[in-house]
């Protein structure tokens, strides 16, 4: 039996619209979603969530629909009236005679977990906030920019390294055996940047213009603060460079202390600033 969950969701109702279905058997869990670019309704959304669900397995499977729409799953076992939305409910009709389909409705909100993946996929479509690395069978995808213009692009992140208060007298007085250890991770952080597009997946590689990283000894907390400045003119941004750049000069600093310091923590890695892009800038005072 394949189990079909499914959701739709619309910003103003009627507005822009999202819909989403987790498909489950038929191999692995897939996570199918979209949104529609017109002014459109929930209940169309519900509905074209179930089309999309049932188009998505082989004619002839035993399916069960989870939904928590009373006006899809009551419309089809109770035969309530339909008074709009017929050219879906048409292909509807045309896909569940294909199938044997049993229908089953689920209170919203209720802790069924893949009716929550769906109510959030749903509304992140119709909200405009859907995961650009996943395409609408919900696999990775790099994201295509082809058709963006190059802009200047600047992104700042930070993190943090604690440690015991004897450790990080041993950094300021450069005693550690290792050698410099803000030197070393200064280095680490900068060729790390150049390496992202190799170290993430799904990055697009870029020229960087510039990274440099900024190292302060942290005496009230115990901590080497860090924080990584990335630069690029390109057709993507440039916070991977900059999040990789700290993560990795945080790893240099594990890695030439942890002899003297094996409870030391990486800690508070996250971005703070970017500029540029369609997105517009965005400040994070955290």
């Amino acid at each position: 039996m394949i189990e079909i969950y499914t959701d739709g969701a619309c910003s103003g109702n009627p507005g822009s619209g999202g819909w989403a279905a987790i498909v489950i058997g038929n191999g692995p869990k897939r996570a199918l979603h979209g949104k529609e670019s017109v002014t459109t309704t929930n209940n169309r959304m519900e509905l074209l969530a179930v089309i999309k669900g049932l188009e998505d397995v082989p004619e002839g499977s035993n399916v069960t629909i989870f939904s928590d729409s009373k006006y899809v799953v009551d419309t089809m076992t109770r035969n309530w009236k339909r008074k709009a939305n017929n050219d879906l409910w048409s292909r509807l009709d045309a896909e569940v005679a294909k199938r044997n389909v049993l229908w089953e409705w689920v209170r919203g909100h209720q802790g069924n977990k893949f009716n929550e993946e769906a109510d959030t996929l749903a509304f992140s479509e119709a909200q405009g906030k859907s995961l650009t690395h996943l395409n609408k069978s919900g696999k990775a995808q790099m994201v295509d920019v082809g058709d963006k213009i190059e802009t200047q692009r600047l992104a700042i992140a930070r993190g943090s390294v604690l440690m015991n208060r004897e450790t990080l007298v041993l950094i300021k007085s450069n005693s550690i055996e290792k050698g410099d250890v803000l030197s070393v991770a200064k280095v680490a952080g900068v060729m790390s940047a150049k390496k992202t597009v190799d170290l993430i997946p799904l990055c697009h590689a870029i020229k960087l213009d510039q990274v440099s990283l900024e190292m302060e000894l942290n005496e009230q907390k115990n901590a080497v603060d860090i924080i990584a400045t990335a630069k690029t003119t390109a057709k993507t941004g440039v916070e991977m460079e900059a999040l990789t750049a700290v993560s990795v000069a945080a790893l240099t600093i594990y890695d030439m202390c942890k002899a003297v310091d094996r409870k030391m923590r990486i800690d508070g890695v996250r971005l703070i600033k970017k500029t540029g892009g369609k997105s517009g800038d965005f400040l994070n005072e955290d």
